[in-house]
């Protein structure tokens, strides 16, 4: 079975035969495999040395449609690109394109009788490809497989082979980003999970956990942004910065906000928010009036006479009644409980 050192023979031997610089790209244009390359263009200069694509280049590329070509074509020289003339043939297999085998011909050296070499290793190319791509499907198909039993479950089986899946440690400890990070394994509801190092940011799951308990982990990062959605004031957005609200999103399920005290369900009840919004306020910011006035952006004035609706509807003085505690809990349980459906681990 052929594999990578299959195609750089095959690069290397076109090449010498035709006396051509000879690479090929992925679909992007990412340089896969080349030749020793002595006089090249500044497009060709650029993609290996620099790995990257000029806009221009790009265009041209467009513009020729060659990514929807089926058979080996000759592009024109293009000196205002630093583009010279080069045979292209796309990498296909079946209706996907896997990349492009490129052969500067400046010097015209290539013609039809020697389009057959093209194609030759054009084919080992498109045979390494395509297993590549196969391979990598499969992986991702496992992987995910493996992560969803994980999230469903404390699956022990599911963690070993994840862990031998990816040649993790064994005792590989990972935590749960949301929104996603930009490694890792991509997860329900725009999270990922990644494996643990001492020198990662923090994360919304908190401290890191054994790979077997990734649904845990998961389910904390969700409780965590649950609890901002619901207005929580923390030091940080992670599990371990929630403090008493732990007390909320850990609470029983037939707990309700009117259990804890009834006046939360009346204010959130009401047709305006204004009421509720001022009692989450001043009970945020420990019942400090001035502080509270100037996060809702209010007189004091407007503030007081809130107060004393609030006093009238519910009983609760927030300024020195003894409810106040029961109050406050019972307004985070509701206001936590109206951001949707409990999350399972």
């Amino acid at each position: 079975m052929a594999d990578s050192r299959d195609v750089q023979a095959a690069v290397d031997a076109l090449s010498e035969e035709l006396g051509c610089p000879t690479l090929i790209e992925d679909p992007d244009h990412k340089p896969l495999w080349w030749s020793a390359q002595d006089a090249v263009d500044e497009v060709r200069r650029r993609t290996i040395l620099q790995r990257t694509v000029a806009p221009e280049a790009m265009a041209v590329t467009r513009r020729l449609r060659l990514s929807q070509a089926t058979e080996p074509l000759r592009t024109p020289d293009m000196p205002e690109i630093g583009m010279g003339e080069r045979w292209c043939v796309p990498l296909r297999a079946g209706r996907d394109l896997l990349g492009y085998l490129w052969v500067s011909d400046p010097d015209h050296r290539v013609g039809e009788e020697q389009l057959p070499l093209l194609e030759e290793c054009a084919r080992i190319a498109v045979t390494v490809l395509h297993l590549t791509r196969v391979s990598a499907k499969d992986l991702e198909r496992r992987r995910a497989a493996l992560v969803d039993r994980l999230l469903r479950s404390h699956d022990e089986s599911a963690a070993s082979e994840l862990i031998e899946l990816e040649r993790l440690p064994h005792d590989v400890a990972v935590v749960v980003r949301d929104p996603a990070g930009a490694y890792g394994w991509a997860l329900p509801g725009g999270m990922s999970a990644e494996a643990w190092t001492s020198t990662a940011r923090p994360a919304a799951s908190g401290r890191p956990v054994p790979l077997v308990d990734l649904g845990e982990a998961a389910r904390r990062a969700r409780c965590v942004g649950r609890a901002l959605t619901a207005g929580a004031r923390l030091p940080g957005p992670t599990w371990d910065d929630l403090g008493a609200w732990r007390l909320v999103v850990d609470a029983p399920q037939d707990l309700d906000s009117a259990d804890v005290h009834p006046g939360a369900a009346v204010l959130a009840d009401l047709p305006r928010h204004d009421l509720l919004d001022t009692a989450r306020a001043v009970l945020d910011h420990g019942g400090d009036v001035t502080t509270a006035a100037t996060a809702l952006h209010v007189h004091r004035t407007t503030l007081y006479y809130r107060l004393d609706r609030i006093k009238d509807l519910i009983g609760v003085d927030l300024r020195t009644g003894q409810e106040r505690t029961e109050l406050h809990l019972a307004l985070w349980l509701d206001s936590y409980r109206r951001t949707g459906t409990p999350p399972s681990t």
